[in-house]
């Protein structure tokens, strides 16, 4: 059975070089249950570029990233005051380690937009987002929020607001990289996306302090500018956006009749028995006969087909569960058990893991500035908080994997290259422009093919060679 068409046969050639890698979100939790990879997330459908920052930071793309005007077909549900864990992969579909190089130092934030339909279409970009978290550097850990994310495996936690109404909500997580915030012309990488939410709440409470995404920022805010790699680092950091949300703070009311809400949109259908990204295998009719077993197993290849056209960029794991399933179908109609169809339970993807309840959650600011309650209101007079950004001793036998050259004079270990900044590293942003070849190697050749998940075992059947 071909299951080939040309997105599968774009799909299967993708190489991304990993040069251009950066971050994306992924998939998400509630109360650390897994949600499954790529559902209920709007993604980019653009897979060499999925985990590319958004440029420039006023394109709708700031709303939700790239295609998150486009709605997916499920919404995940969530309790008034329940944790929303947010992941971020460097390689989407999680096929190696990684989340974000630890030289994409800033803050992060997470915002809230209420909807009619979260999987609808067109309700992204525009006015009625308000944050619900924000945090930038910790004094007292002497981290940006996205070393946080960082040494948490990607994973950033927020609890919602308990007196929110009930409804549909997307959830936005932010994460602002200020590496190259110090150049001419300054670059704020922004990476962000959006989860399909419905809120189970009994509260009736809407925020009234509100901005329009695009617009919550200009490259006239000091923090799209603000010199991540100053030593010493020079704080408080700079805030944007709009005031952070707090259960009781400035909000209006709306009709109490809101509260009764009960989902009704973007459930997962009942007859879903494996499921990848926000596609489902449904399942299949029931056949007694030569024909009706041959139908069977063409319901199943259809639903195949449908599940490598819609796998994203955390790839078609499940995918290939299900075509297993469908070969086992096809094999009895062809050794005549017409009897059937026969059991998906062998074929079943592990489920995922949950998460550990220990410390994962993230408290929202005040980080490098005390006092602060929103980031409208003003900061105490006090001096900036000086912080030498070193991190210490950083040598090592055979050199640094850490800080290098003009930021301490230290080499870096065999095979790290010592970026403009004095970070040791092995991709382009140490290897490439500014590069300090007395301190590391400067080759470039640390560039590496990039593969989605596509491009392995069972392509040949997306080519059309089954």
């Amino acid at each position: 059975m071909q299951l080939s068409n040309s997105k599968a046969l774009l799909l299967a050639a993708v190489i991304v070089d990993a040069v251009n890698a950066h971050t994306t979100f992924t998939n998400f939790f509630v109360d650390q249950a897994p949600m499954g990879d790529g559902t209920c997330v709007r993604m980019s459908h653009d897979l060499p570029k999925a985990t590319w920052p958004i440029r420039p930071i006023n394109s709708q793309d700031m709303a939700c990233g790239v295609n998150g005007n486009k709605g997916v077909a499920r919404i995940c549900p969530a309790n008034s005051g329940s944790e929303l864990t947010f992941n971020f992969r460097d390689w989407p579909d999680g096929s190696r380690p990684g989340s974000i190089d630890k030289s994409h130092m800033g803050p992060c934030a997470v915002y809230m937009k209420k909807v009619d339909n979260a999987a609808a279409d067109n309700n992204a970009a525009g006015p009625g987002w308000f944050k619900i978290f924000e945090q930038d550097y910790d004094n007292s850990t002497a981290q940006w929020c996205t070393s946080k994310i960082m040494a948490n495996d990607g994973k950033l936690s927020v609890k919602l607001p308990t007196d929110l109404a009930g409804g549909y909500y997307l959830v936005r997580p932010e994460l602002l990289a200020l590496h190259e915030a110090d150049k001419n012309p300054a670059d704020p990488q922004f990476y962000v996306g959006c989860a399909q939410v419905f809120l189970q709440s009994s509260g009736s409470s809407v925020p009234k302090d509100t901005v329009s995404i695009p617009g919550h920022v200009n490259m006239q805010q000091p923090a799209m500018t603000f010199h991540v790699w100053n030593t010493p680092k020079q704080l408080y950091f700079p805030q944007f956006g709009p005031p952070t949300y707090n259960s009781g703070s400035s909000k209006r009311a709306i009709d109490s009749r809101a509260t009764e809400l009960k989902q009704t949109l973007g459930l997962k259908p009942a007859n879903c028995i494996m499921e990848n990204d926000n596609w489902c295998g449904l399942t299949l009719p029931s056949s007694s006969d030569e024909k009706s077993c041959w139908a069977s197993a063409q319901k199943c290849w259809d639903q195949s087909t449908t599940c490598y056209d819609s796998a994203g960029p955390v790839g078609p794991k499940n995918c290939k569960n299900w075509e297993s399933y469908c070969d086992s179908v096809k094999n009895a109609c062809g050794s005549g058990n017409f009897n059937g169809p026969p059991s998906a339970k062998s074929f079943m993807p592990s489920p995922p893991a949950r998460l550990s309840t220990s410390g994962s959650t993230f408290e929202s600011a005040p980080s490098s500035g005390s006092e602060q309650t929103s980031s409208t209101q003003t900061k105490a007079e006090t001096a900036p908080v000086t912080i030498n950004s070193s991190g210490g001793d950083n040598s090592v036998k055979g050199g640094s994997t850490n800080t290098c050259g003009s930021n301490g004079g230290l080499k870096c270990a065999s095979g790290y290259c010592c970026s403009s900044h004095g970070y040791c590293g092995k991709n382009n942003d140490y290897c490439g422009a500014g590069c300090q070849s007395a301190f590391g190697k400067c080759s470039g050749s640390s560039k590496h093919k990039r593969t989605h998940i596509l491009d392995r075992p069972h392509a040949h059947i997306l080519a059309g060679k089954a």
